[in-house]
């Protein structure tokens, strides 16, 4: 009888190891992988889902503060997954398979010029249509040659946008990234207050 007792306990616990091992296992996978996703060819896939990740930040250069000549003359809304945020907060540096999602919207004038609406009893800049999408993502491995991270572009035009991007020339996007934050973990960390003083959400 204690023999069939302890060939039964010890047959509930393998099973129940096994269980665990089963459904352990690919939470653990999720979670290094990437948001990013690759077609047959390696062009990235224009992202979804991102406006339900960390909003950290929208740099704005507009044309009325740049003698109409801003480079960048839209506000740049730029999210990050929860998981990787909470890495950078804790090391400094993001994990591999990070993606940084920027949605550019245009700059609506702060005038109206519909005479049927009021002009505002303030003034300022504020979002206006959605005008493109620019991802980068962090892979040591496949973008190696950029300092680990890979820069896409999905257009900067208005809606709808291109359905996958090839990635972008260094002269487009990495070589600035390079020249400019290769300390900061080829991030422009200075303009994203959550990221810059780390004081936690």
């Amino acid at each position: 009888m204690k023999k069939y007792l302890f060939v039964m306990v010890l047959a509930v616990g393998v099973v129940t190891a096994a269980l665990t091992v089963l459904t352990a296992s690919p939470v653990a996978a999720q979670g290094n992988q990437s948001a990013v996703v690759y077609d047959s060819s390696g062009k990235a896939k224009l992202p979804t889902g991102f406006r339900a990740w960390v909003f950290v930040g929208a740099p704005l250069t507009p044309q009325g503060l740049n003698n109409n000549k801003a480079g960048f003359p839209e506000y740049h809304n730029v999210y990050i997954e929860k998981k990787n945020v909470d890495v950078y907060l804790k090391t400094g540096n993001f994990p591999e398979g990070t993606v940084i999602v920027k949605e550019l919207t245009l700059v609506l004038d702060p005038v109206f010029p519909d005479s049927s609406r009021k002009e505002p009893s303030g003034r300022g800049y504020f979002n206006g249509a959605y005008n493109g999408i620019d991802m980068s993502v962090k892979d040591s491995k496949r973008f190696a040659r950029t300092n680990g991270w890979g820069y896409f572009t999905f257009g900067h035009h208005p809606l709808p946008y291109d359905q996958t991007s090839e990635e972008r020339p260094v002269t487009e996007c990495a070589g600035c990234h390079i020249a400019n934050v290769a300390k900061t973990d080829m991030t422009w960390i200075q303009f994203y207050p959550l990221l810059r003083d780390n004081k936690g959400y």
